[in-house]
């Protein structure tokens, strides 16, 4: 069951692989420029499979900008690494030199923007008057609070010199947006914090994102949101601004498309697959509630699948952290709090990864839930209440060697969860 687990992982993996789903929506060369600007976790694979599939003597150049440990080898695409989930100053000097580089293009040329879950963080140029120790500080404090992905995209993006469409609106030359999303729903101005896309928040709705989650924001964050609130700052491109009329995007990669290759792959191994829903969103542990007690009326009843089934989802959880310094991302808690739930119900396996192999801030993509999980926790002295109070579902499962660790996958479609009723 582990094993049939894990390679239903891979597969929801390898759907979202950019060399794969990338080269089909490549446009044909202008007699101009093509200036690549890329951000994400999957920047650099779909900057590699843009150079594999373009013409040898079409100009090519640019920067794709990923995650420190994602990078990979190119030779027309400069790749540059930086911080993830909370920027730094190699993020910073990538990013204004993707500005510059962009301003430079003409009604000749053409921007390819490579965009993927990630660039939120790795693409932050912020607007005059912010520094960065204090872009550094506001986010910091949002990704700890259990502010939802959308609710932290907006501050950022009124916090940004290039998010919220303005990358775009700097451009002269026709622009191609090609995007791999990471977010619920798929839209494209939440996908790293939508560069290319039309911006529908406001600075109110920033302001109001810091008061909701009790943000103690920096005074250069604050006086920067309340100008914008009151007319003082130009607001982002809106949704209809013919300032973006030269735009087009295309979201290639899907967290759907990767649960159904999943589901497939479950298929073959004889089990019956149900995809519940690809945008499951929430605390991880409330949401491990509400799936056990399914799991619970599968395995008891039989309804409304009779074992033997998998029930998969994608989405993206939060994780408000209570203790000094939680260890592990919001994967290994959804399955610790499984785990607690379940206890009782017989021959329940899981496993919730990351696609982008990197739960949280550790090394693992994810773990693996197995019938026996509270029984070996407790025979190795383990906790499993203590531990997920103090948000330290890594070192619960790395204790049982549960974790799954997969290195940098390159791309991101956001988690994968399946729940194996045997």
């Amino acid at each position: 069951m582990r094993e049939l687990l894990e390679e239903s992982f891979r597969a929801a993996v390898a759907a979202a692989n950019p060399l794969q789903i990338v080269p089909a929506h490549l446009p044909p060369p202008t007699g101009g420029r093509t200036f690549i600007a890329g951000a994400g976790k999957a920047a650099a694979t779909m900057a590699l499979a843009v150079e594999k599939h373009w013409p040898a003597d079409a100009p090519l150049e640019g920067i794709a900008l990923t995650r420190y440990g994602h990078g990979l080898p190119t030779s027309r695409i400069r790749v540059i690494e930086a911080s993830h989930p909370v920027p730094d100053e190699a993020g910073e000097k990538a990013a204004r030199e993707i500005l510059e580089g962009v301003r430079a293009l003409g009604p000749g040329d053409r921007l390819l923007a490579l965009v993927s879950g990630g660039g939120s963080a790795l693409l932050s140029l912020p607007a005059d008057g912010v520094p960065m120790v204090d872009l550094k500080n506001v986010t910091s404090q949002l990704l700890r609070s259990g502010a939802a992905i959308q609710e932290i995209n907006t501050v950022r993006k009124h916090l940004s010199a290039i998010q919220g469409g303005q990358l775009a609106v700097a451009c002269r030359a026709p622009v191609l947006a090609l995007i791999v999303s990471d977010v619920t729903g798929d839209d494209p101005t939440h996908v790293a914090s939508g560069p290319c896309s039309p911006d529908p928040t406001t600075y109110a709705e920033s302001l109001a994102v810091l008061a909701k989650y009790s943000i103690e924001a920096p005074l250069s964050v604050r006086w920067r949101l309340e100008s914008g609130a009151e007319g003082r700052t130009a607001e982002t491109p809106k949704p209809g601004d013919p300032a973006l009329s030269h735009v087009e995007t295309r979201v290639i990669g899907t967290a759907h498309r990767s649960l159904e290759a999943a589901a497939k792959r479950l298929r073959n191994g004889g089990v019956t697959a149900v995809v519940l829903s690809d945008s499951i969103t929430g605390e991880a542990a409330e949401v491990a509630k509400v799936m056990a007690a399914l799991a619970r009326e599968v395995r008891t009843h039989g309804s409304p699948w009779r074992p033997r089934v998998a029930l998969l989802s994608g989405g993206e959880c939060t994780v408000t952290v209570r203790a000094e310094r939680g260890r592990g991302g919001r994967c290994a808690e959804f399955l610790l709090a499984l785990a607690i739930e379940l206890e009782g119900v017989e021959n329940v396996w899981a496993i919730a990864a990351d696609t982008d192999g990197i739960d949280g801030t550790e090394d693992n993509a994810g773990a693996i839930l197995t019938p026996d999980t509270l029984a070996r926790a407790r025979a190795s002295g383990l906790d499993p209440r203590q531990k997920l109070a103090t948000n330290d579902s890594y070192g619960f499962f790395s204790t049982l060697g549960d974790l799954v660790v997969t290195g940098p996958t390159r791309t991101n479609v956001n988690d994968y969860r399946a729940i194996l009723i045997a």
